[in-house]
This record gives structure tokens, C-alpha cells and sequence, in this order.
């Protein structure tokens, strides 16, 4: 098969487990994907597990797969590996290059569809399985439910075309297993339009505070993602308690649901800081900019993140991150432009001060500075530098084949 030009129409099937109206930093990207790759005017299917589903069918370029809820698995649908109607549906609209960004059953039926069809697959990375492994296995288990993640990945990634990810993190846990493959780091993006800070008003953004009993005149920071453990929320709450009182006036929010919400509702309770401590529950993507744009920073302390969509959307509505020091990470941080980094939480207390003691000349201009930090990773952007692995994942496959 020989490489074909980026400006010629490509055929594309993104692989993933949950897709909207489902809410988490895979189906983001996927979605900004698929909108940037149309933009440059190629085809792009989802193929995606839906627990509402009772056959399979495409809509709006989605290929929707029947799936049973998984209460292991976030409540999202998990579909069976092995379909041949799904596997006729992705013949005929003969795509050019698979790609599987999770690893389940659909992702698994990426896998073995690109072998039956002879086409390249590229595989992105996207979690840190070894950190969430306490989800579906019991304590006693852990090790062999670790072992065996751990030979699955090496599994598909062996299988792959081309292997990518989002953060350096992803190159490293390849090594570990073993990969030796050539790896693309690329970045998680944001879509820079729908999180335009200035076309949110400030009667959206008191109204948000209002909603929530936020005061109009606190210092708000803000963290959006799944409550559970390894997000760290917990360290959050804990600095803030040991180093900020209520004179300063600075306030905690927590956006999203999770197993450890009520844990954390106690855990800032103990502290003596629930009236410093917001926990508004899920919001739906669509009344993110508002949300965001209401706060003042982004804060977080987990170590297990991989170049948060969360935080870059925070950035794209200009706010600065605070983030807790994670060698394989810092670099997505540029100090004094988009965002400071802490380890102690005097750190961090004492860069909410700084932040906040600024004039609001000041503050307008770190929100303009982070923008502008984000202005390169938009859905287009990011679709462009997909492309180029494509190429690569193609030219590959072809050489494979003759």
C-alpha cells in the first residue's frame, strides 16, 4: 500500500470505550480528534460501546456497539470483543488506519479488525493502569491483576503499528513491559473556542458562584476530574486546611462525582474547612466554560495524570495552574507563564498568595499568557500531527506487506 498525501481524503476509525454524552478525558479527545480531522476534510468513524444500544448501528459517524453497564468500569458500557457485524460495519467503510485509544472489548475487536483487514493500527495509551487497579480487583489480588494488565498492554502494543500517548509517562511504562517500538508523544488538546473566556459574562460567572454559595469575592481555585485516589484531591483539601485561614479568603472547588466523594466531604469537614470546600457534583461538558471561567486557578496535586484535557481546559479559559511537582509532567508546566508548580503545601499557599495579591491588570495579563500557552493545541492542530503518524503507521504496514 503506498502512503497516501495528507491533502487526499483519509479514512479513519477511532476505537474507544465510552464516547459522548459520556463524560472523561478519553471521550474529549477522541471528540476533538475526529471534529479536527473533518475540519481538514477526512472521514472519520467512532466506534464506541453504548449500554443503550440493543444492536449496532451508525449515526452522526458513530458506530454504536450494545454493551452491559460495568460497575467496575465507571458505570460506562463494556461491549463484547467479538462481533461480525461491527466487524462488516468497519469493512465497509474500509477505513485507511485503525486507531484504538482504550482496551476493552472494543478496543480489542480494533485489534483484531486490523489484522483481518491487513490495515495499520496505532495505539494510544491513554491510562496508567497500574494506578487504578484497585478499582476492580480485591486487595489479595493486586499483584496478579497488575501482572496481568501489564501483559496485556504488551500484548496489543506488540500488535500496534505505532504507539503513542500523551505524556513521557507513557513512553516509560512501554519500556517497563518490555516495548521497544518507537513512540510519539502527543499532547491532550482543548478546543479553544467553546472555552473562550470572554464570551462568558460576569452575570454567568456570579450566577455559577451564586448556585453553589461560592462568595462573590473568594479567591476560587478549581479541580475537575473523577474523585477517587489517585487524583489526590485529598492532599488539596489537607494544604489548604494546614496553611490558608478564612482571612485569605480563598476557596475550593471540586468538580465531578466518584467513589471517594463522601470521603472528601468528611475529610474537609474534620479539617474544619467545609465553608472553604465546594463539591458541585457532575457538571455536563456543555456548562464547563462558564464553570471554569468563574474561577480563578486551576489546582491540582495528583501524580497520576497524563497531560489533564481538564487542566488545558482550564488553560484555554485562562487559568493558571497550580500543580503538584511530577518529574515526568513538569515540563507541560511553563513557570510564570501558564502555571507554578509545588511540592510542600507552604508551596502552594504560598503561590495562591502571590497569585492572588496580583493588581488586575496583572491577573488579566497570566490569563492572556496562558492562553496563549494553548493557542497551539487545538483540535486542528492536534489532528495535523495525528496525521503525520498515519503517514508513518502506513508507509510502515505497506512496507510489512510487500
Amino acid at each position: 500500500m503506498a502512503a497516501k498525501g495528507m491533502n487526499v481524503n483519509m479514512k479513519v476509525a477511532l476505537f474507544a470505550e465510552t464516547y459522548v454524552p459520556d463524560v472523561n478525558g478519553v471521550v474529549a479527545h477522541v471528540q476533538t480528534l475526529k471534529d479536527g480531522l473533518e475540519k481538514l476534510g477526512h472521514s472519520v468513524m467512532v466506534v464506541a460501546a453504548d449500554k443503550k444500544a440493543k444492536h449496532h448501528y451508525v449515526e452522526d459517524g458513530v458506530l454504536h456497539c450494545p454493551a452491559k453497564e460495568s460497575k467496575h468500569f465507571y458505570g460506562f458500557g463494556v461491549a463484547l470483543p467479538f462481533s461480525s457485524e461491527r466487524r462488516r460495519i468497519i469493512r465497509e467503510f474500509d477505513p485507511d488506519i485503525l486507531h484504538i485509544h482504550q482496551e476493552f472489548g472494543v478496543g480489542f475487536s480494533g485489534l483484531r479488525v486490523s489484522r483481518r483487514l491487513e490495515k495499520p493500527l496505532v495505539y494510544t495509551l491513554h491510562t496508567m493502569y497500574d494506578q487504578y487497579i484497585h478499582y476492580i480487583a480485591p486487595k489479595r489480588l493486586l499483584k496478579v491483576a497488575r501482572n496481568f494488565s501489564r501483559k496485556y498492554i504488551r500484548f496489543i502494543a506488540r500488535r500496534a503499528t505505532v504507539l503513542t500517548g500523551p505524556s513521557q509517562k507513557c513512553a516509560e511504562y512501554f519500556k517497563s513491559i518490555g516495548i521497544q517500538k518507537e513512540f510519539h508523544l502527543i499532547p491532550n488538546s482543548a478546543d479553544l473556542d467553546i472555552f473562550d473566556p470572554a464570551k462568558v459574562s460576569e452575570e454567568q460567572k456570579a450566577a455559577f458562584r451564586k448556585q453553589y454559595g461560592i462568595p462573590e469575592d473568594a479567591f476560587l481555585a478549581c479541580f475537575c476530574g473523577r474523585l477517587g485516589k489517585e487524583k489526590s484531591i485529598d492532599v488539596l483539601i489537607e494544604f489548604i486546611a494546614g496553611t490558608l485561614t478564612k482571612e485569605d479568603n480563598v476557596h475550593l472547588v471540586v468538580i465531578g462525582e466518584g467513589p471517594d466523594k463522601e470521603s472528601l466531604q468528611k475529610l474537609a469537614q474534620d479539617l474544619g474547612i467545609s465553608d472553604m470546600v465546594t463539591f458541585t457534583g457532575l457538571i455536563s461538558h456543555d456548562n464547563m466554560p462558564v464553570c471554569l471561567a468563574a474561577c480563578d486557578i486551576y489546582a491540582t496535586a495528583s501524580l497520576s495524570e497524563m497531560n489533564s484535557i481538564s487542566m488545558l481546559e482550564g488553560m484555554a479559559s485562562g487559568l493558571a495552574v497550580l500543580q503538584r511537582y511530577d518529574e515526568l509532567n513538569a515540563n507541560q508546566i511553563l513557570v510564570g507563564e501558564n502555571g507554578y508548580l509545588f511540592n510542600t503545601k507552604e508551596e502552594m499557599a504560598e503561590k495562591i498568595r502571590e497569585i492572588k495579591a496580583l493588581s488586575r491588570e496583572q491577573k488579566l495579563a497570566l490569563r492572556q499568557s496562558v492562553i496563549g500557552t494553548v493557542k497551539s493545541r487545538g483540535s486542528t492542530e492536534l489532528a495535523e500531527y495525528i496525521l503525520t503518524v498515519y503517514e508513518e503507521a502506513i508507509a510502515l504496514n505497506g512496507a510489512a506487506m510487500s
